[in-house]
């Protein structure tokens, strides 16, 4: 069963393509990496697929709602981390999850134990009371990654999740992601580390709004001939 399917998606703003005439489609429960240099269309496209912008055509459905019509359904139905801290650093930890919990309409009887699961989950406990604002990068990182999970999203879109981030948190965060994927939930990710794009069950080369290169980054690299993800990168990426 797929839980993205994109067919010759386009994006124009007046005389610029963003994304140009791509087509994919995404497993549930797949880690699914989306690679590509800064301006390569892949911001634009998860956009899109995140229900927060209209195509100019094309197809794409997400989780089984159209992004031409549905993207209020689609909101409703993904969970989303931005590349950018989204959390509320003068609010506490517990209450961050709270709020985010409410936000997605979450039932109270049901949003309590799940704060306290997820905060058992992150080894948070003794951070729970806590600010935000006072955290480790790394520790809030993996924080809003359980937010955008709070109301239990079928499909869940992480933008450069672990940037800037340590490698003993980066391991515990990739962790998580085999977690969420699991329990049937398709992690669609960004990364501009390419040992991270080794861990996803399948990649995409994006470069100039155009799909280069997808598949199984093991696979990619033996029939592309290369040692490594970053020669491979290389091969369809002008930096």
């Amino acid at each position: 069963m797929n839980s993205i399917v994109v067919k010759n998606l386009t994006k124009k703003f007046g005389d610029f393509t963003a994304v140009n005439n791509i087509s994919f489609e995404v497993k549930k429960g797949e880690v699914f990496g989306f690679l590509g240099a800064n301006g390569a269309g892949k911001t634009t496209a998860m956009k899109i697929l995140c229900g927060l912008l209209k195509p100019t055509f094309g197809e794409a459905y997400i989780a089984g709602y159209n992004a031409f019509t549905e993207g209020k359904k689609i909101r409703e139905n993904i969970g989303y981390m931005s590349q950018r801290f989204s959390l509320y650093e003068d609010m506490k930890v517990w209450e961050n999850i709270e709020l985010f919990g409410t936000i997605y309409k979450v039932k109270k009887s049901i949003l309590k134990e799940r704060i306290k699961r997820v905060i058992q989950r992150l080894n948070m406990q003794s951070y729970a009371d806590e600010l935000v604002g006072s955290l480790p990068l790394g520790q809030k990182q993996k924080l809003a990654f359980a937010t955008a999970l709070i109301h239990e999203p079928k499909i869940v879109f992480l933008d450069e999740p672990t940037s800037g981030v340590d490698p003993i948190v980066r391991r515990e965060f990739w962790e998580l992601i085999y977690e969420t994927a699991a329990k049937d939930v398709t992690v669609f990710t960004t990364t501009h580390y390419m040992d991270e794009a080794e861990y996803c069950n399948r990649i995409c080369i994006m470069a100039e709004g155009s799909v280069q290169l997808i598949g199984n980054p093991e696979e990619l690299k033996r029939r592309m001939r290369v040692n490594n993800m970053d020669e491979l990168f290389c091969k369809f990426v002008k930096r």
